[in-house]
């Protein structure tokens, strides 16, 4: 039942997305400047790549080379637009399809150790091929192509400078945080896979365990995902030196921020952190259709002065750089911890009861198109707290607020819990509350446990999804708890109850990161 269930959604939020891209099939020129080929990865495997190079380049004159691989399921000329951009610049741009996904050969590896691989190649094709200067290497992509760049910055000591937008640095942190699997992203990437690649028989393996709860394979599946996290090589990438931006949108569905903004405060070299509003890859789609775009340009000013010296300033600006989920600008600051140098908390008294299985109506969204709908028209998932069923959901309220509250970063939520059965899982969200009791949806996370025993009482310390929201004058925050949410598998046995409490010597919360005025 739960496969089918994958199938459907699979099938409901891939069609139309990987329909109506076509990957080029032959050769093309534009003005001298545009040329598909066919570049040997790991093992001889064939990957299909075009290049773009400046108009007047000539074979006595180096250019600075872009590698950029493409986004999972997106065909070899998703970058054209952005290349293009780049060549007039004065860049060598090589964009290849990932292996495994359209024309390109080989199966998917899910950004394994023939991926990273497959990267060093091509960068080798381009010294060979292309007026590129090897002492000016850079890498960028978008999703996939960012996780792609982010771990070959870790094996290839050639490349200086990459841009990784809305990507991953831990893999395990991005699709099973909480240890709860969030069932509409993997099934969006795994339905996608099928329709515009082959996936390996390991992908398959690991996607089928994870969806289908395994838990005996839980080990594995994490080691596999640690293989494929940047994190996990940050040692190697800061002794590599390469100056790295990382992009990312608020509402990512599919890699949230949180695990980003932790993996910017472990690097050591040039660094910059970039958030927006919007979902997974949103921030950055303008800007592959050619349009004005504030990721792409900051990539640009990125590159230009890592890997070209251009005096542009970007080194001097305050690197994490936030712009809140309003009609408000940029905001920046010297680093992500300082977001949390002014915290405002409210209790979660009392004791509350709740049923399992049953969804209350506080959900958040349908992946890559919620916070769609949010970034364009400030219009996120909404409930009306008042009207949320107590049985199945627990409702706490911090006072009415005189002043604006600038939540920046990342919420923090501390409370006891005791199930009547041994696993369980809970969801959740942080509410804006107005004066008719409307909720729009601030942040949420899930959180899952196993092993526990039946009515004993345990900590749970849990970190909702990074944001930058403002919450007006005369609302309030909610938190609300449920157990039931379409954008994770929950693991709630059959009549099972949770109870939240705050015991006196650990009393329970919600630790607000507000910003200072």
């Amino acid at each position: 039942m739960r496969r089918s269930l994958v199938l459907a959604v699979s099938a409901a939020l891939v069609a139309g997305t990987a329909l109506g891209f076509a990957p080029a099939t032959q050769a093309a020129d534009t003005a001298g400047s545009l040329r598909f080929v066919d570049i040997a990865g790991e093992g001889g495997t064939v990957l299909k790549a075009n290049v773009v190079t400046p108009a007047e380049a000539d074979a006595a004159t180096r250019h600075p080379l872009i590698v950029l691989p493409t986004s999972w399921a997106m065909p070899q000329v998703e970058y054209l637009a952005q290349a293009k951009k780049l060549a007039d610049s004065g860049y060598v741009v090589v964009s290849y399809n990932s292996r495994g996904f359209w024309q390109s050969g080989g199966e998917i590896e899910t950004a394994g150790p023939k991926d990273i691989a497959d990267a060093s190649k091509v960068i080798d094709w381009a010294l060979a091929n292309t007026p590129s200067d090897p002492d000016h290497v850079g890498m960028a992509g978008v999703s996939y192509g960012a996780g792609i760049s982010l771990l070959a910055a870790a094996n290839d000591p050639r490349i200086k400078a990459v841009a990784a937008l809305s990507g991953w640095a831990d893999l395990i942190e991005s699709i099973y945080s909480g240890r709860t699997q969030h069932l509409q992203a993997a099934a969006l990437l795994g339905g996608a896979g099928c329709l515009t690649g082959r996936p390996g028989p390991e992908l398959q393996q690991i996607l089928g365990d994870f969806l289908s709860s395994d838990l005996a394979k839980e080990e594995d599946m994490i080691a596999w995902g640690r293989k494929r996290s940047a994190v996990e090589q940050i040692d190697r990438i800061n002794a590599n030196g390469a100056a790295i931006m990382l992009g990312n949108a608020w509402g990512d569905t599919i890699f949230p921020p949180n695990q980003y903004a932790s993996f910017y405060e472990k690097l050591t070299g040039p660094k910059r952190l970039e958030f927006r509003p919007g979902d997974h890859a949103t921030a950055e789609a303008t800007g592959l259709l050619g349009l004005p775009n504030d990721t792409w340009t900051s990539a640009h000013r990125w590159f230009d002065h890592y890997l070209k010296g251009a005096d542009n300033g970007i080194d001097r600006e305050r690197p994490v750089q936030l712009k809140p989920r309003s009609d408000a600008g940029y905001e920046g600051y010297s680093d992500w911890k300082s977001l949390d140098a002014n915290r405002r908390k409210f209790d979660l008294g009392g004791t509350q009861r709740i049923w399992a299985n049953v969804d209350s109506g506080a959900n958040g969204g349908v992946v890559m198109l919620s916070n769609l709908l949010d970034q364009f028209f400030q219009a996120p998932p909404v409930a009306s707290v008042p009207l949320l069923p107590r049985a199945f959901a627990g409702v706490w309220q911090s006072e009415r607020y005189d002043a604006p509250q600038r939540v920046r970063g990342t919420v923090k939520v501390h409370t006891t819990v005791s199930s009547t059965k041994e696993s369980g899982t809970l969801v959740a969200y942080l509410y804006d509350v107005g004066p008719l009791g409307l909720g729009k949806l601030v942040s949420n996370a899930p959180y899952t446990f196993h092993d526990r025993t039946p009515g004993q009482p345990f900590g749970v310390d849990l970190d909702l999804f990074s944001t930058a929201y403002d919450v007006p004058a005369g609302h309030r925050l909610a938190l609300v708890v449920d157990t039931v949410d379409p954008l994770y598998i929950e693991h709630n046995p059959t009549g099972a109850r949770l109870t939240f409490s705050s015991p006196a010597a650990d009393p329970s919360y919600v630790s607000v990161p507000l910003r200072a005025e």
